[in-house]
């Protein structure tokens, strides 16, 4: 598993070492992750500040290249550095997440490992509103009846042409919102990385578009509910704080 954490986040920067129970939010996240019984668990960074705290809470940390566009090409430096072998199983837990639930990671692994033919694994939760469903940052997934991916979109869909009414859909049932967590087979992960944006990627700004459109299969772990956001912000550091505050491990 890799935990990619970059110091320059546009709307809070130095996110992973702003502290959250005491400890800081990198040492959440990896506290999660280290309990899903991963084999390894390893913390990706392009900032020195955030190896050095990473390897005094023990952690395995290495330092990426800082042009990296995405956490995923990051991964892909830790897979090549590490030279692990194309059938490994690497699951992708950003670093801002930390009430990640372990047995969700584990079961993204069970997956690759039960589907040999799946590309990646992912996971999708119900919609629970209709504004959720009309949210454009709440990003949606279409999936077809063996698990795997058919689209992903930021527009409301599988659209129900029989429940609009002045050209607004009144209902959302069967929709699934996608959560952002994924795990990869080596080699797919690779291939992935060596490939320039898509055209589909670029329009919505999705990345796991780039892998339907090279005709990768994507498996969806159907979830209950909705796990607790991660932190993009200010407001959002607050709440997690709250309800580490609250108890929470």
């Amino acid at each position: 598993m890799v935990i990619p954490a970059r110091y320059a986040a546009s709307r809070l920067p130095g996110k992973p070492l702003a502290e959250i129970g005491g400890q800081p939010l990198i040492q959440r996240v990896w506290s999660r992750a280290v309990t899903s019984g991963a084999a390894s668990v390893v913390i990706a960074t392009d900032d020195e500040r955030i190896l050095q705290v990473a390897r005094e809470f023990g952690a395995d940390g290495v330092m990426t290249a800082a042009t990296h566009l995405s956490g995923t090409d990051r991964i892909a430096e830790v897979v090549r550095q590490r030279r692990w072998t194309d059938e490994e199983i690497v699951i992708n837990v950003q670093g801002d997440e930390p009430a990640i639930e372990p047995a969700l990671i584990a079961e993204l692994a069970g997956a690759l490992d039960a589907y040999p033919a799946i590309d990646i694994a992912t996971a999708v939760a119900p919609v629970a509103s209709l504004a959720e469903f009309l949210d454009p940052n709440c990003v949606k997934a279409v999936r077809a009846a063996d698990g795997r991916a058919l689209y992903f979109s930021r527009a409301p869909v599988p659209w129900p042409r029989d429940a609009v009414v002045a050209g607004q859909p009144t209902q959302f049932e069967g929709a699934w919102r996608h959560i952002g967590i994924y795990g990869y087979r080596v080699r797919s992960l690779l291939q992935f990385a060596a490939w320039e944006p898509s055209r589909l990627e670029l329009q919505e700004k999705l990345e796991q578009l780039r892998a339907l459109e090279h005709g990768m299969s994507i498996y969806l772990v159907t979830l209950a509910v909705s796990p607790a956001a991660g932190v993009d912000t200010p407001a959002d550091l607050e709440r997690v704080r709250k309800l580490f505050d609250g108890g929470r491990p």
